[in-house]
């Protein structure tokens, strides 16, 4: 069975081994392998980018993420651009092998942690983007996005610049956001601003 690695696993199958995501996607076009296994983070552009191309050029391959990040904003963007599985690299060696027979014959192979945290995410519905800020936390977001400084927010709501920092802190929070340009991005992308009426 053809197996291409992009990145670091010891020779298994005889597979290929490709530096970067670019070098892998390459590869994986040129030589037409079962299985790709994927690493997320590495030089020359990063894993879910490959697995994207992969997808949008139509490889047959099947792709194996093996990484060792495994919190939900490495696994829901790699599944999302089209891997079959998604592993941890200490999966022991004989799981391993057998995972990557599983998604050569179109099976989905999840870890234990991720499949228990897609589940739980499953389950758990989101809150409706309006309800997840309040309505001041709203106003504070709106005047952010026009460029507004916090003093002049402040000034603007006639409430202290603490206050706003207070709201921007639980913005922030709600969003998933580190900085203020980030709320903004955040919020325009879940219809959060940009509505109008």
């Amino acid at each position: 069975m053809p197996v291409i690695e992009v990145q670091d696993l010891h020779k298994a199958y005889g597979e290929r081994k490709a530096a970067d995501g670019v070098e892998g996607v390459a590869l994986a076009l040129s030589l037409d392998p079962d299985v790709v296994l994927m690493d997320l983070r590495m030089p020359g552009g990063g894993g879910v980018d490959a697995i994207g191309e992969l997808t949008r050029r139509g490889a047959r391959a099947r792709i194996l993420v093996l990484t060792t990040y495994d919190t939900d904003t490495d696994t829901l963007p790699a599944i999302e651009a089209g891997a079959t599985g998604y592993l941890l690299k200490d999966t022991p060696r004989e799981e391993l092998f057998a995972a990557v027979r599983a998604a050569a014959a179109g099976r989905t192979v999840l870890s234990p942690a991720v499949a228990g945290r897609l589940v739980t995410r499953v389950r758990t519905p989101a809150a409706p983007a309006d309800e997840t800020l309040s309505a001041r936390e709203h106003e504070v977001l709106e005047l952010v996005a026009k460029g507004t400084s916090n003093r002049e927010i402040a000034a603007e709501l006639f409430i202290s610049e603490a206050t706003v920092k207070t709201h921007l802190t639980h913005v922030y929070a709600k969003l998933g956001a580190k900085d203020r340009a980030a709320a903004v991005a955040v919020a325009y992308q879940r219809g959060i601003l940009g509505r109008t009426g």
